[in-house]
């Protein structure tokens, strides 16, 4: 066995794809390309020109590159040479060779940008040993998206069929959808989804540098799934007329939809509504290796002024004349990640809304929101926090307003808002209320947060047999 070699003339190359594929969690996506996690070995054969000899002690270097312009600073670019064994923690590589071939085994950064990269021996101009494409990795510790339960992994990663929860909490209706991430050419859609947004557009170079961080992707998919003010994918419709594209309620799969805007040179496609938006976002979330799912919110609030309050004016013929809103449903997405830019406590799920509701940094997208800091009514932590809150949490207060301009509250409701929040099961197709996650049961939760933390204090509770006898705690 020989470790070290000058010169490497190389006859052919063998990616091993079906092995690595298997290996990997991504032979659903054929064997016609290499696609890796992140942070875990793949092993490629190089088959060797005839006559070629190895020496010990020659040093052999690697480079993997990704992205218009890589830089070693943004970490889009990785040089690495032949070593003992493989680290896990960094770009590494092993080969072990004989008489005509040798085996290379690779391993990225567990905190890789993932995308499309290029393998080159580094020796003089550089040979070109194949692309791969780099995907999250939800098997490896090291990864942010690091999800322990395989339960979990075959139903928020590896499975392309779920089911969406529409309806009205006495009556919810389930629509079985087709995520279809391994679908032929789909990968590759969700990474022209990427380039083609705004971010990519304006700086390459940090765009791609930034696909390291599964927040950053998260909230350009939140985005880029629909079209206000970028090269999106679904147009929102919520009228009658649909005449110059298809009904939101027609669409049953993600795949048409996907395909259809790359193959209309990156148009929108008409029409979508909250869930067609979300389970997009899911299916593509899912084919770049972020655990995803889809999440309905039954009585969901629409606060127009960032109050928390969900304000119904009417005038004196009962006509509603405010612009809060509350509708039926809303359907978003949760996003499974780390946030090491927040304090302890807050990864996990993640929401993430693509249906364009409002503007979040001037942009049509919101999250991803810690579902925990949702819980505990954290506004200030990023992203979109308020808005979250509001959808699952508002409180609702009803005015009348005279011709005279006089304004009279009529009353209100605490609990309208946010009910039977659900998501499909794991490993099962019933429906999972997960309403705990966002918020706490209504007759013990404040029900707006403080705006400063009280010291000193003394609460005052109403109720017959609050404690049962038991004295209240604080954590």
């Amino acid at each position: 066995m020989s470790l070290l070699f000058t010169v490497v003339e190389i006859e052919r190359i063998d990616l091993v794809c079906e092995v690595n594929n298997t290996d990997h969690h991504t032979l659903q996506n054929g064997v016609d390309s290499l696609i890796v996690r992140r942070g875990q070995p793949f092993t490629i054969t190089l088959h060797l020109q005839p006559g070629t000899h190895f020496q010990n002690g020659d040093n052999i270097n690697f480079i993997a590159q990704t992205g218009p312009i890589p830089s070693v600073e943004a970490q889009t670019k990785a040089k690495f040479s032949l070593s003992r064994f493989i680290s896990r923690s960094s770009w590494s590589a092993t080969a072990e060779t004989s008489d005509s071939t040798v085996s290379l085994t690779v391993c990225s950064h567990p905190n890789a940008p993932i995308g499309v990269y290029k393998l080159i021996l580094d020796q003089g101009e550089g040979v070109g040993l194949g692309e791969f494409v780099l995907l999250f990795n939800p098997w490896c510790k090291q990864d942010s998206v690091y999800l322990a339960s395989e339960a979990e992994r075959e139903e928020y990663v590896l499975s392309q069929d779920g089911l969406i929860y529409r309806g009205i909490p006495k009556r919810i209706t389930v629509l079985p959808w087709t995520f279809g991430q391994f679908e032929p050419g789909i990968l590759d859609i969700c990474l022209q989804i990427l380039d083609e947004s705004p971010n990519y557009i304006s700086d390459a170079a940090l765009d791609c540098s930034e696909r390291r961080n599964p927040v950053y992707v998260t909230r350009v998919l939140s985005a880029m799934i629909n079209s206000l003010g970028d090269k999106g994918v679904l147009v929102g419709n919520w009228s009658d007329d649909h005449e110059d594209g298809v009904k939101p309620t027609v669409w049953k799969d993600s795949c048409s939809i996907l395909q259809q805007w790359s193959n209309d040179g990156c148009r929108a496609v008409r029409y979508g509504q909250c869930w067609v938006f979300a389970a997009v976002a899911c299916t593509v979330s899912r084919a770049l290796g972020i655990p995803c799912r889809v999440v309905t919110n039954y009585g969901s609030a629409r606060d127009s002024n960032g109050d928390l309050v969900m304000e119904r004016f009417y005038n004196e013929f009962d006509e509603n004349i405010a612009n809060d809103s509350i509708w039926n449903f809303h359907v978003w997405v949760e996003n499974w990640m780390t946030r090491p830019d927040l304090a302890l406590g807050y990864e996990g799920w993640q929401a993430s809304d693509p249906t364009p509701q409002h503007r979040s940094e001037g942009v049509f997208c919101c999250g991803p929101a810690p579902v925990r800091a949702i819980k505990e009514g954290e506004l200030t932590f990023k992203y979109d926090i308020p808005f979250v809150y509001a959808e699952v949490n508002a409180d609702v207060v009803e005015y009348i307003k005279l011709r005279d301009g006089r304004v009279f509250k009529m009353g209100g409701s605490t609990t309208e808002v946010g009910k039977s929040i659900s998501t499909k099961a794991v490993g099962r197709d019933e429906r999972e209320d997960i309403t705990h996650n966002y918020k706490y049961p209504e007759d013990l939760a404040l029900q707006n947060p403080l705006p400063e933390p009280l010291e000193n204090c003394v609460f005052t509770i109403h109720g017959a047999n609050l404690t049962d006898g038991k004295p209240i705690t604080h954590e």
